[in-house]
C-alpha cells in the first residue's frame, strides 16, 4: 500500500477537558472551522459528517474515542471531484494528547494518506 503520513504538532495550554471538548462539541468545532456543522455521536463506529451551508463537504467513521486522550477517524473528502482518489480510500486522522508539564499540552495530529 503506499502513500504519505504527515504528523503536525501543535503546543497547546489547555485542560484535557477543554481540549476534548474542542474536538467533539459541534458548536466550537463551527467556531474554527469557518462555520461549518459537524455531526457525530464520537463513539467508536459511529459516522461523522462535516457541512457547509448544507452540502456535504468531508465524512468518515468513529475509529477509536477515549474521552480527553485519543480520537482517531477515517476522513474521506466528499466535495471536489479533484480529490477523488482521498475519497475511494479515507484518510485516517489521529489527534492524540501528550503531557509535557503541568502547563503545556503537546497535541499531535497524524493524517495517513493512502492513495
Amino acid at each position: 500500500m503506499s502513500g504519505s503520513k504527515f504528523v503536525y504538532v501543535t503546543y497547546i495550554r489547555i485542560t484535557p477537558e477543554k481540549l476534548w471538548q474542542a474536538l467533539t462539541t459541534p458548536q466550537i468545532i463551527q467556531q474554527y472551522r469557518f462555520g461549518m456543522s459537524v455531526e457525530s455521536e464520537w463513539k467508536v463506529s459511529s459516522p461523522w459528517s462535516m457541512y457547509a451551508d448544507g452540502s456535504l463537504m468531508d465524512s468518515g467513521e468513529i475509529l477509536e474515542s477515549v474521552s480527553q486522550k485519543r480520537l482517531v477517524l477515517s476522513w474521506r473528502s466528499e466535495w471536489k471531484p479533484e480529490f477523488k482518489c482521498l475519497s475511494s480510500q479515507a484518510r485516517r486522522v489521529t489527534n492524540e494528547e501528550e503531557f509535557i508539564n503541568s502547563m503545556d499540552r503537546c497535541f499531535p495530529y497524524e493524517m495517513e494518506i493512502m492513495c
